[in-house]
């Protein structure tokens, strides 16, 4: 009996489970890595600059804020994002709309024509429509020849040309997730209020535009906070009269190689744009729980 009870095998050492926390946390360490390495690192970085170079203080800060010309780059920037914002919501809305309506054939094929925009090179891009805004260029020569001017316009470098080329940029940032609450918003909207007397204008205006506020609000938003921080676009088709903050940088580093300024202009930038991507987040969601888009 005392032989058998002996040979009784043990019951195997199980491992302890890994908890839902710690896997949850292995699960994100290669994106928090990244996150820290490229970015927390390099803001770090920023902040210490402008508060260390060349001697340590805020008089980086005080120069930024106390100087006519820096105050004007950060007018221009706000001036220029906001002009922009409002023109690309002026083409957007119709456009997603009519991607909403339209049968589906052509709306994928509108949506093709997007993508491809897209994915075209920015530079590329940019200079497409420097060719195009010349005073030589095609846009001048035909309205000339349709008699619609007698002498050319100045297009480029002014905010006409930025406006212009950082519009058609921002145009899929805004048209594509546009489209995507347009769509979720149901079509018998507009026909009870059709049935109600409304006109199609009324309908537009009262139903739906109120509806789709919160994804025009959010796409909005999306584009000026992009184009606060553009470079490449306000630099080939602008003028320094419409310098721009990320223009502004460039030039503190490339030529003036004043890191401080640069990192305290930075910096400012990054807080700017993190406070509105906030309210972006905030407009995303309220979209997302007025037409149900998940």
């Amino acid at each position: 009996m005392s032989n058998a009870v002996s040979t009784i095998a043990e019951p195997p050492v199980v491992a302890p489970k890994m908890t839902v926390g710690l896997r949850k946390i292995r699960l994100i360490a290669p994106a928090l890595f990244l996150l820290v390495v490229f970015f927390v690192l390099p803001v770090l970085s920023l902040l210490l600059r402008s508060v260390l170079e060349p001697t340590p203080g805020i008089q980086n800060y005080a120069q930024l804020f106390g100087s006519t010309t820096y105050l004007r780059v950060f007018g221009n920037t706000f001036f220029v994002a906001s002009v922009v914002t409002f023109v690309t919501v002026v083409i957007g809305f119709p456009t997603a709309w009519l991607l909403a309506i339209a049968p589906r054939w052509i709306g994928k094929l509108m949506f093709a024509i997007l993508l491809l925009s897209m994915w075209t090179n920015l530079l590329a891009r940019t200079f497409a429509w420097m060719v195009l805004l010349q005073q030589t260029g095609p846009i001048n020569r035909l309205l000339m020849w349709l008699g619609v001017i007698h002498e050319p316009f100045t297009l480029v470098n002014n905010l006409t040309g930025v406006t212009i080329g950082m519009t058609y940029i921002m145009l899929p940032f805004l048209v594509m997730p546009l489209h995507a609450t347009l769509r979720a918003i149901d079509p018998t909207t507009l026909r009870a209020a059709a049935i109600c007397g409304a006109t199609r204008w009324q309908a537009f205006w009262r139903v739906l535009v109120p509806l789709a506020m919160p994804g025009i609000a959010s796409g909005a938003l999306m584009v000026f906070v992009m184009a606060l921080g553009y470079f490449v676009t306000p630099a080939l088709l602008g003028g320094p009269e419409y310098m721009m903050l990320a223009e502004l940088i460039a030039q503190l580093v490339q030529q003036l190689l004043n890191w401080g300024l640069a990192g305290a202009a930075a910096f400012v930038l990054l807080l700017v744009t993190l406070s509105l991507y906030a309210v972006q987040l905030r407009f995303s969601s309220r979209a997302v729980s007025a037409t149900g888009v998940h």
